[in-house]
């Protein structure tokens, strides 16, 4: 199994470093964080984005908030920590794995004594190599599927710089072609912050695996073409009846794969489960600003005086997933009552 190339987030002791990916893939610029305040900005600005590295990321901030906050007394130290975290959980609200990693640290923040710097930060490093081992089982996993000469499209960014390290869709990208099994990769450029041309074809040729990009409107014709026989992607948010919130643009994919017959695989952690979420009609969708559709790279690309709408997710509505991947095992044709029989069968804790 090959491994990535570089790490996007790293702890050096006493501050968080984070690769700034609004400045790939021309520069790689790590930048320092030792605020807790500033590492909200840093996810609400997409330096990091995607949503299992939000959530390490997440965590490793709330040991910068315990760094700063508890040289005063139990009594003065717990608000202002706190009032962090719940920053740090209004950045990006759509992402599951933010909360759920902040919910973690809290946890281990109720079980801490009055100096709980050590404990937190054993907890976010836990975060850390647990993702990365879940990312590992899931490439795995999902390349058992994928059959020699295969071809396959990815969406957004869905690797190393989106998660622990390795990669969710990505991963399963990276265990394939290790195996021998695919033909070719292709990226969607993923408007408008061009994840798929800046990020996903950065680590790909980083990790020496020749990337085909595509622009977003070519994919259906792709398929048509019978050039792909998989699309492949990861998840912000998976429901309870298996509906799938992910990155603008998966569920057009979506309905795409079901005329063609290009087979949809959605690799998420379990993390990225949420079984209190009925539906996706349930989940609320982050609105980014209209300026990242109306310009381009400070330029502004639109005629003047038009407005734009820019969600960064959409719901794939669970009948269009032909398999949903996880570290814990493969659900194919996802729902309700086969999502809640796996929840069930996973250890408690």
């Amino acid at each position: 199994m090959m491994k990535s190339s570089f790490q996007a987030i790293n702890w050096t002791g006493f501050s968080l470093q984070l690769l700034d990916q609004r400045r790939l893939p021309h520069e790689e610029v790590y930048l320092d964080f030792r605020e807790a305040n500033a590492v909200a900005e840093a996810i609400r600005d997409m330096v990091v984005r995607g949503a299992p590295a939000i959530g390490i990321t997440a965590a490793y901030a709330v040991v910068l908030a315990a760094q700063q906050h508890t040289t005063r007394s139990p009594a003065d130290w717990h608000p202002p920590l706190l009032r962090d975290i719940q920053r740090l959980a209004e950045a990006r609200p759509t992402a599951v794995n933010l909360v759920w990693a902040l919910e973690r640290m809290q946890q281990r923040l109720s079980l801490a004594g009055d100096d709980p710097v050590g404990d937190l930060l054993d907890e976010a490093k836990r975060i850390h190599q647990e993702d990365i081992d879940a990312n590992l089982r899931m490439g795995e996993q999902g390349a058992h599927l994928i059959n020699k000469g295969d071809s396959v499209l990815t969406h957004c960014n869905t690797g190393s710089l989106a998660t622990g390290g390795y990669g969710t869709a990505l991963g399963v990208v990276r265990s394939a072609w290790a195996a021998g099994k695919l033909a070719r990769v292709y990226a969607g450029e993923t408007r408008p912050w061009l994840q798929g041309a800046r990020l996903t074809a950065w680590e790909l040729i980083r990790d020496e695996i020749p990337v085909t990009l595509i622009t977003d409107n070519a994919a259906s014709f792709l398929m048509q073409k019978q050039q792909v026989q998989w699309v492949i992607t990861g998840a912000d948010r998976v429901t309870a009846n298996g509906d799938v919130i992910n990155k603008i643009g998966t569920y057009q994919l979506a309905v795409a794969c079901r005329y063609h017959g290009v087979r949809m695989m959605v690799v998420a952690p379990l993390s990225t489960l949420d079984m209190d979420m009925m539906d996706g009609s349930q989940v609320t969708i982050e609105q980014r600003p209209e300026a990242e559709v109306l310009e381009l790279a400070g330029q502004r690309i639109a005629a003047s005086g038009a407005t734009a709408w820019n969600p960064a997710f959409d719901v794939t509505p669970a009948e269009l997933v032909d398999y949903l991947v996880t570290e814990a095992g493969v659900i194919t044709a996802p729902d309700r009552e086969k999502l809640a029989a796996f929840h069930a069968r996973l250890p408690s804790g």
